[in-house]
């Protein structure tokens, strides 16, 4: 199994922006979700961001394990359970469709990224990976999204936008926490 490295306080840490938070650190692995751009309705999308910013605004950092428990909880964890609803048209379960989703996240594994974990769900994809040497996680995400994209849509024939923008990441902090993870994502086909 590839090295996972994980959350280092004493390091600096970058945010990028969006509707998300993105929490960027030199070396870190990442857990990582990204969706069909149809599968989280936009109703319950806007409804988990509004709740999530009261939540934050009611409960300042730093935060005790507890709130830390209660936020996972309510937030990422529900957010997972709603995407594993099946929301969207769930092209991924067509196994030609996943098929080429997989190929794309092995493709530079040991190259760009040390592919952990992975599996491609109806509607979304879980993968735990640690970027290599100078590759950033947002430029492995765009280049897996934006060539399973054109080749999703040219197996279709269609035009129009596979996934959604945003994926949903955070820096994985512990191994207890990777354990969590793997098994999260090997469970999940099991739990549908």
């Amino acid at each position: 199994m590839p090295d996972i490295s994980y959350f280092d306080p004493t390091q600096p840490v970058s945010d990028l922006s969006g509707n998300l938070p993105h929490w960027r650190q030199t070396e870190a692995s990442y857990f990582v979700t990204f969706r069909l751009a149809d599968a989280m309705p936009q109703s319950l999308l806007a409804q988990w961001q509004h709740e999530r910013e009261h939540w934050h605004a009611a409960h300042p950092e730093p935060h005790d394990g507890r709130t830390r428990s209660e936020y996972f909880t309510r937030f990422p964890q529900r957010f997972q359970d709603r995407l594993d609803a099946g929301h969207g048209s769930c092209i991924l379960r067509r196994p030609e469709i996943k098929s080429i989703v997989e190929d794309a996240l092995r493709h530079f594994d040991g190259q760009r990224y040390d592919l952990v974990e992975f599996v491609v769900m109806p509607n979304h994809v879980h993968v735990l990976v640690t970027p290599l040497a100078d590759h950033a996680l947002s430029d492995i995400l765009h280049s897996w999204k934006s060539f399973t994209a054109h080749r999703i849509n040219l197996m279709l024939g269609t035009c129009g936008e596979i996934w959604q923008k945003e994926s949903f990441d955070h820096i994985v902090r512990s191994p207890m926490y990777a354990d969590k993870i793997i098994r999260y994502i090997r469970d999940n086909p099991r739990s549908k």
